[in-house]
């Protein structure tokens, strides 16, 4: 079932709309700026559009590739008009944004996996540093997946925080969800492995599994994130199944300095971006998705329990240039 049509298009699209005002009204005010006066798009407004996607978060690799796009398209042309531009502006984003995302990423939908001809959970493994949102996201999307049908179970390995295997907890509850724990200063691994073994047991469809937020060194991080990987395939083959990197899209350009650590030290198959609704830098979500060629599969639009959406490259463009 299409997540649109689970909860209602509508609903969903005016809380996009809430989510991405702060990063509207700053953007097209700017870039109002550029084009106040002009009559055509020439160097000077190409210039100036620029310094406007660069202030907009939207990075500054992602940004010159969609300006010499513009280029191209101006010269091709030989005259385009400021009046204009909105639109091409628009299908230069969609197409950088569609180019990374597949069409059947646009639901809460999880592969049937098997093993030795057995039907087994799919793993999800969560990374991220502290202060994202990663636990929530955990909590909206196990409550999302169950919504759907799917048994789901949980595994609190961020055991460097008593507050985080705590939070885990109370979202297990809340979610009516198993969770598997072994309290703060348990060994990662271990509690990664117990997770999936008791996914197993208990024949669930997901397992999801928590891991700790600390960006220490790039050696310490990808010893800990391979070795919290081999301990779920002692259990189950190939597990993780995915890997999901939850960044805070307020944080702007930090988020995309994250992502490159995080890449380097696990394979990343899919990035989460949270708490889009209290933040002007919505154009991060562009720019990640650009320079990683990883697809956002889910946006944190709001604090409640339904406010995880699926990220539908789509919807977003239209709702970001919808004035």
């Amino acid at each position: 079932m299409a997540f649109f049509g689970f909860f209602g298009k509508k609903e969903n699209k005016e809380k996009l709309e809430q989510g991405l005002t702060k990063t509207k009204t700053g953007f097209f005010d700017r870039l109002k700026s550029v084009v106040l006066g002009k009559s055509k798009v020439d160097d000077d407004v190409l210039d100036e559009l620029e310094d406007v996607l660069i202030a907009g978060d939207v990075g500054v690799q992602t940004t010159l590739k969609i300006i010499k796009n513009i280029q191209n398209r101006v010269s091709a042309d030989k005259y385009v008009s400021t009046s204009e531009l909105d639109g091409i502006l628009k299908e230069e984003v969609s197409s950088l944004l569609l180019r990374h995302t597949a069409s059947d990423e646009i639901d809460f939908e999880v592969p049937s996996v098997e093993n030795e001809g057995k039907k087994v959970p799919y793993v999800i493994m969560i990374v991220g540093v502290n202060g994202v949102g990663k636990t929530t996201t955990i909590g909206k999307l196990a409550y999302q997946l169950q919504l759907r049908g799917y048994s789901v179970l949980l595994g609190a390995a961020d055991t460097f925080r008593a507050a985080a295997v705590d939070q885990l907890k109370l979202w297990a509850a809340r979610v009516g969800v198993p969770i598997v724990e072994k309290g703060m200063n348990a060994d990662p691994a271990a509690v990664a492995y117990e997770a999936v073994a008791e996914g197993i047991k208990q024949n669930v469809d997901v397992v999801i599994i928590d891991t700790a937020g600390r960006l220490h060194t790039k050696v310490n991080l990808m010893n800990e994130l391979s070795k919290i990987k081999r301990s779920m395939t002692k259990a189950l083959d190939n597990a993780p199944h995915e890997v999901i990197l939850v960044l805070d899209a307020s944080t702007g350009q930090n988020a995309i300095v994250q992502a490159t650590e995080f890449t380097k030290a696990t394979q990343v198959s899919a990035l989460a971006l949270t708490k889009l609704d209290g933040t002007a830098k919505g154009g991060v979500v562009i720019g990640i998705s650009d320079m990683f060629r990883i697809p956002v599969k889910y946006l944190g639009v709001g604090e409640g329990i339904n406010d995880l959406q699926v990220f539908d490259p789509k919807v977003f463009v239209d709702t970001l240039f919808d004035k």
